[in-house]
């Protein structure tokens, strides 16, 4: 660090912030296919045998975000068109699927600026080691090459910042947009049991609405 000069410190601050997001992220998205697909299951299972007021206390108890779309749809269930239904649902799900890359810019950017971060404290370390020789000294190569190998210093720890931050980036963005695609699949499932419900228990929800958790 005492070599890296100010520009040093910077560099481990921008890895200490991605790995913050990178456990954040991790935490985030921690079983959340697990849960969905479980509570998609359970939601299913009672559609099908027409009892939608225990698939809607089941999203209401759930911890899944999947919860959240299922609930938009059995709010608007009865109260208007089908595709007004469907398209409120998968507004919810793109907002659910979107906040599964909040944060993840922060690894972007760290990724795309460490380096230069790195290069800029090189160029600074090695314009002072230079100007600490006078102009008619005699340079020798032992004498500037200490100072120099230690001004890269900095310029390795950017680029190894920005190696970790790439990586994690890519990780973690390429696990939402599977964790997206799943979502979208249990969506159009529950959609297609919603669609198919008997008009009996459509009124036996509209009768008996949930007080709990509610829809976004």
């Amino acid at each position: 660090m005492s070599h890296g000069g100010y520009a040093m410190w910077v560099v481990a601050l921008f890895s200490v912030i991605a790995l913050a997001v990178a456990i954040e992220r991790a935490i985030a998205q921690w079983q959340f296919t697990t849960r969905a697909r479980a509570l998609a299951e359970t939601v299913v299972r009672c559609l099908q045998r027409g009892a939608v007021q225990e698939g809607r206390s089941a999203c209401e108890r759930s911890p899944s975000p999947l919860a959240d779309v299922f609930l938009v749809g059995y709010e608007r269930l009865g109260r208007g068109k089908a595709e007004h239904l469907a398209s409120a649902v998968h507004r919810e799900r793109q907002r659910v699927a979107g906040e599964l890359r909040n944060r993840l810019w922060m690894l972007g950017t760290i990724g795309a600026t460490s380096p230069f971060v790195g290069l800029f404290g090189t160029v600074v370390g090695i314009m002072d080691a230079m100007s600490r020789f006078k102009g008619d000294d005699v340079v020798k190569f032992a004498m500037v090459s200490k100072p120099i190998s230690e001004a890269l210093i900095v310029t390795a720890a950017g680029i190894l910042v920005a190696v970790e931050a790439v990586i994690l980036y890519n990780f973690f963005n390429q696990r939402a947009a599977r964790i997206a695609t799943e979502l979208k699949l249990l969506t159009d499932e529950f959609l297609e049991q919603l669609d198919e419900l008997p008009p009996e228990a459509r009124e036996t929800l509209r009768k008996e609405p949930g007080d709990g958790r509610q829809a976004a």
